[in-house]
Parts: structure tokens; sequence; C-alpha cells
């Protein structure tokens, strides 16, 4: 008798994220995220009034986008420095940080390769920034790297339920993601920042509400899909009919969230705040 044949199936290839990485970089270029994170800013004063800052105390903020949370540091009077991969996004953050007389140092760095020493800072923070990273270990490992013992951590991330976790959800209906690459709102959930973050320090978590307000869905959907860099992408991916699909899904998800009945859209979109103290 001959043996049995064995049947082996090949192990799918690890993603590979220097080229993901190169696409989140092309994404968040494009448009103008400007235009939505202006809107977040209450956020960054939240999430800098959970850490208790205290002047003179060094911060980072990592992934910082046009700014919100290094304005909200600068304004308790801490030292801060500023970071985002795309050189853009800090040239607004220094515009506001220059017309508000907030003194800020900008400098373009990869939140998964921080160019600082470790244990640099007092805080390190991120509000809906480095929970998009391709590599989240990575990240979480420099976050970590560059605060210091006792020092906190600060994130403000979007949960897979939420308006925004939905919104990617249906992003990815449209246009999937690249196949191994773990789910930015993973950032969202107790148990991904256990795996991340509960070995180096403690953990509290709290649900919070961020409110979207536009004039109507559509004008939401406009703005989202002309400056919000993934959904721009997203729509720039698209032929024509498929478009008008991912449109309809979009305006009917904001319609199901959507807590104005006057035309307008007022819609909540949970994320959490969370405060990491290394040890």
């Amino acid at each position: 008798m001959s043996a049995p044949t064995v049947l082996r199936t090949a192990a799918a290839a690890p993603p590979d994220l220097a080229v993901i990485k190169g696409r989140q970089h092309a994404a968040w270029s494009s448009g103008d995220y400007a235009i939505v994170g202006t809107t977040l800013q209450i956020v960054g004063e939240a999430l800098c009034e959970a850490l208790d800052l205290r002047p003179g105390s060094k911060v980072l903020d990592v992934a910082a986008g046009n700014g919100n949370a290094t304005l909200a540091a600068a304004r308790r009077f801490t030292d801060v420095v500023s970071t985002d991969y795309v050189g853009a996004l800090l040239e607004r953050g220094r515009e506001r940080a220059e017309a508000e007389r907030l003194p800020v140092t900008f400098q373009e760095a990869d939140a998964e390769a921080l160019p600082f020493a470790d244990a640099s800072f007092d805080v390190v923070l991120s509000t809906f920034g480095v929970m998009f990273t391709p590599d989240q270990d990575r990240a979480a490992s420099e976050l970590l790297r560059v605060c210091r013992s006792g020092g906190k951590i600060g994130l403000a991330n979007w949960t897979p339920e939420g308006f925004i976790g939905q919104v990617f959800k249906t992003l990815g209906k449209h246009l999937p993601p690249p196949a191994g690459v773990k789910s930015p709102a993973l950032w969202g959930t107790r148990a991904r920042l256990d795996e991340m973050f509960g070995r180096a320090g403690s953990i509290d978590v709290q649900p919070r509400t961020f409110v979207f307000r536009y004039r109507s869905p559509e004008h939401w959907l406009d703005v989202f899909k002309t400056y919000y860099g993934p959904m721009h992408k997203a729509f720039g991916a698209l032929e024509d009919e498929k478009r008008g699909a991912l449109a309809s899904d979009l305006i009917a998800l904001a319609a199901q969230f959507n807590r104005a009945t006057d035309g307008a859209m007022a819609v909540p979109s949970e994320y959490l705040e969370v405060v990491v103290t290394k040890r």
C-alpha cells in the first residue's frame, strides 16, 4: 500500500506592513484632515483633564494630526512636542499654535519608531491617531518606551460599536482592508488595551461620547469624503456605481445614529478615554 497523502494548506503570507503604511500615509496626506480634526478639539481638552496635566510636564503628542491634544496640553503650560508622519498636518498645527501664541515643538515622526530616548516624557498622548498604525504592538511598545516610570499615556480611541467604528466597518464592506491587518477599532476595546499595556501598568478606561454635528447627514458625508483621508481614498478607488452604493450605506448609517429631528445631524459616536499609568 502506498502511504496516505497528506494535504497541506499553505500558510497565508503575513501582511507587508511597510506597504500598508505607505498606503495609509498617502490616505492621510490626501484630502485635508484638519477640516475634520478641528471639530474634535473638545476630545483633546477632555483627555488633558483626565490626565491631570501639570505645568512644566514634558508631553509628547503622537500622530497629532492638526494638533488638538497638542494645543490642549500647551494651554496648560506644559512643554509639548507634537509629532505626526504627515508634515502638512503638522504645519496646520503650527499655524494654530502661532495664532494662539502657544510654544510648541513640531517634529515629523513615525509612531512605530519614535525618535526619542527612553523615558523622555512625563505624558504621552494620542487622540484618534496612534490607533491607525498598522503594527499595533510596535506602536504601543513605543508609547511605553518613551514614557517615564510613573508617567501616563492618554488615548482617545473609537470603539467598534460606535458610529465611527461602524463607518469603518461599512467602508470595509465596499473596499475590504488588507488581509491580516488588525482593525484600528480594536484600540477601542478593553481586551486589546490589556494585551498591549496591561503588563506595563494600570489602565483606567472610561466610555465617552463625541457628537458629530453637521447641517445634515448629506453635509457630513460631503465633508468626510472630501477631506477625511481614508474615506476620500475609498471613494476614489471605486467606480461610479459602487460609489453611489457606498454613499447610500453611509447616509443610512448616519440616519440610524442621528438623534436630530429637524433635518440636521447630531450623531453620538462612542470612544474610549484611556489613561495608562506606567509602573
